[in-house]
């Protein structure tokens, strides 16, 4: 049982704290399993936290949250419809402080296409990618990265409707997948090597993660349900590459305008050179996820990182 709580003083000065969790997007359910786990350490130290589950039962969200009696919020909704700018809009028009990226970042880190385009233009690595649509010409998109490819949803999260594919025919039928999720589908050249991820808190890394799992890649189920994802801290990195992979990851979050919090994805080349993927705004904070997992490393209880997390709220008052 965690025993750490705030100073009462403390925990009074942040008022109600409204825990927005769930919405309509595919991540639902993780959303949901995320804000639980939210709640009870915001509640276990000593913060008046309550849920709001948005659009549960059909319900109207800008009805539920201008009807909430709340001081300041913990977004971790994920996906569409919260993680992109939409309800980061709606609580700045509420003067409602909360927790996370502005409408500008949020938005940024859920279109995988302009994040990487953004990231290219200000000279940081990216894998080469090409935009997937009717009228791809696929032995072009081919001839330019090769196989495998990876073929993801622009505007998804947790690996939804992402495959890796090796021939012409998975293409056609990973890019036919996609669209059921997004109008907007990449293809990214494939990155073999290790991969890597780095959360971000207040100004500072947290300790960095390498990822291992049997399945092709880090898809949904090797992220919330298989057991055998090894999470390493031994990340084989020299110290200076520790160094330029953290330093890779706060210029990623930077560019991007991220505040708070959030973790950035990074695969490592056949060349030694790191390749960022994406940046996430609004991690899980589930049992399998790596911002706790990181946190935890530092030192960190759940209790204290959501606090810290509700901290950065200030930041922007």
């Amino acid at each position: 049982m965690n025993e750490w709580r705030l100073d009462a003083s403390e925990a009074a000065a942040f008022g109600r704290v409204a825990v927005i969790m769930g919405g309509r997007s595919a991540e639902r359910e993780i959303s949901l399993r995320s804000g639980a786990e939210v709640l009870r350490g915001l509640q276990a130290a000593g913060v008046d936290a309550f849920a709001v589950d948005l659009a549960a039962d059909g319900r109207d969200p800008v009805a539920q949250l201008l009807q909430a009696d709340f001081d300041r919020a913990f977004l971790i909704l994920h996906g569409r419809g919260g993680e992109d700018g939409t309800i980061q809009g709606l609580l700045e028009m509420m003067h409602k402080p909360y927790t996370g990226s502005g409408v500008c970042a949020s938005a940024l880190g859920m279109d995988k296409l302009r994040c990487k385009l953004l990231w290219q233009g200000a000279g940081l690595p990216t894998p080469a990618f090409a935009v997937l649509d009717e009228g791809a010409d696929l032995g072009a998109v081919e001839a330019r990265l090769g196989y495998p490819i990876m073929v993801k949803p622009a505007h998804e999260g947790s690996s939804i409707g992402m495959s890796k594919v090796r021939t012409r025919a998975e293409l056609e039928a990973a890019f036919a997948q996609a669209t059921a999720y997004d109008s907007s589908v990449i293809a990214e050249q494939w990155v073999d090597g290790p991969e890597f991820t780095v959360a971000v808190l207040g100004h500072e890394t947290l300790p960095v993660i390498r990822l291992e799992t049997p399945h092709d890649f880090y898809d949904f189920t090797a992220k919330y349900e298989a057991a055998d994802t090894a999470y390493h801290f031994r990340t084989a990195l020299s110290p200076e590459q520790t160094e330029s992979l953290q330093q890779l990851v706060q210029q990623a979050f930077k560019i991007a305008g991220c505040h708070g919090w959030g973790r950035v994805d990074v695969m490592m080349d056949a060349n030694g050179q790191f390749q960022l993927l994406e940046v996430n705004t609004a991690p899980g904070m589930t049992d399998h996820s790596l911002v706790p997992m990181a946190a935890r490393e530092a030192g960190i209880s759940f209790s204290q990182l959501v606090v810290e997390i509700l901290r950065t709220t200030g930041e922007r008052e």
